[in-house]
C-alpha cells in the first residue's frame, strides 16, 4: 500500500508539462487561424523554409487539422501542402 502514494507522486509531474503544452481553448481543431508574423520570423520553421514566406500564411484563414503537443497541422484554402507549425506561432483569424 505504501507504493500506491509514491506512484501517484510520481505521475503527477509527469502530467504537468502536458497541461503546459496543451492549446489555448480558442486554437483547437476546426479553429481558423493565421501565423504571427513576429513569432515565426525568427524560428527554426522559418529558417528551414523559404527566405520570403508565402503572404497567404500570414493573412489567413487556415485551419487547424490536428493538434499534438505543442504544435498544429495547418491547412489553406489554396492548393498547398498541409503545415506543422507550433502552436505559439498562430493566432486567431478575424475576418476584420
Amino acid at each position: 500500500m505504501a507504493e500506491t502514494p509514491a506512484a501517484a507522486q510520481i505521475s503527477t509531474p509527469a502530467a504537468e508539462p502536458a497541461a503546459k503544452t496543451a492549446a489555448p481553448a480558442a486554437l483547437k481543431k476546426g479553429a481558423l487561424v493565421r501565423v504571427s508574423r513576429a513569432a515565426y520570423g525568427g524560428s527554426l520553421e522559418a529558417a528551414a523554409s523559404d527566405p520570403a514566406p508565402p503572404a497567404y500564411l500570414f493573412e489567413g484563414p487556415g485551419e487547424i487539422l490536428a493538434v499534438k503537443g505543442a504544435y498544429a497541422q495547418l491547412r489553406w484554402r489554396r492548393p498547398v501542402p498541409d503545415v506543422w507549425l507550433r502552436l505559439d506561432q498562430l493566432e486567431p483569424w478575424s475576418a476584420a
